[in-house]
């Protein structure tokens, strides 16, 4: 079975590397590198609904079945945009701490984002930041060479399309199998948005899980491939 790992903003496919080493051998594992991040830095990044556009165009042409996706943060906001807009291609969708209601005051984040990206590709700062995101020191180097790379254009516009992301109307019509996870020491407004996505397919599994933050794949990646094992056999 085709399965596609969707990785967050502001890092790339390795964070999949600890999950991948739980899962079973018999997976056809596809982990893209985001427009503007990892090895695709040089590609400028546009849009979520672009990439979530070439991500479909992909998969049609190059799997031409349909997939599991698996999503974190950002990247499950783009795995609900394509189980909503292209439920032919997904047979199962996983997502992953996806933010799903809007951020008060998103010019004023985006300013003050602006003003310290450029922190994000000095190495103490990246390695600092690491550490609060929950990357082991395996993936250390990984990190801070993707936070080198990352532009602040690349930067912002993630993040601007990130707070400004809401349910789309496709998502509760999706006949798929769907799994909804938020870690319980998120942000508030994370573990609602989860709520929100489940209300909308009431469908979905829901699952709030112990012990961990905004890094369920990093934090607790034996876990997940368990829970993603029992969601695809």
């Amino acid at each position: 079975m085709p399965v596609v790992l969707v990785h967050g903003g502001g890092v790339a496919g390795w964070m999949w590397n600890p999950l991948r080493r739980f899962l079973p051998p018999a997976w056809e594992v596809i982990v893209p590198d985001l427009p503007g991040h990892g090895g695709s830095a040089g590609e400028p990044f546009i849009a979520q609904e672009r990439t979530t556009l070439d991500l479909r165009s992909y998969l049609e042409a190059e799997v031409g079945k349909p997939c599991a996706v698996v999503g974190f943060s950002f990247g499950a906001q783009i795995a609900v945009q394509l189980a909503s807009r292209a439920p032919d291609l997904v047979s199962h969708v996983a997502v992953i701490s996806a933010q799903a209601k809007p951020s008060r005051f998103p010019k004023l984040t985006l300013g003050l984002l602006a003003a310290a990206a450029p922190l994000a590709r000095r190495p103490g700062f990246a390695r600092s930041q690491a550490k609060q995101l929950f990357v082991p020191d395996d993936l250390l180097e990984d990190y801070v060479r993707t936070s080198s790379r990352l532009t602040t254009r690349t930067l912002v516009r993630v993040v601007e399309d990130n707070i400004r992301f809401t349910v789309p109307s496709g998502w509760p019509a999706f006949g798929g199998s769907a799994l909804v996870l938020a870690g319980q020491n998120e942000r508030g407004f994370m573990k609602e948005s989860a709520r929100a996505l489940h209300q909308a397919l009431p469908t979905s599994d829901l699952a709030i899980v112990d012990d961990c933050g905004h890094g369920i794949p990093l934090q607790r990646p034996e876990w997940l491939a368990d829970r993603l094992r029992a969601q695809y056999a």
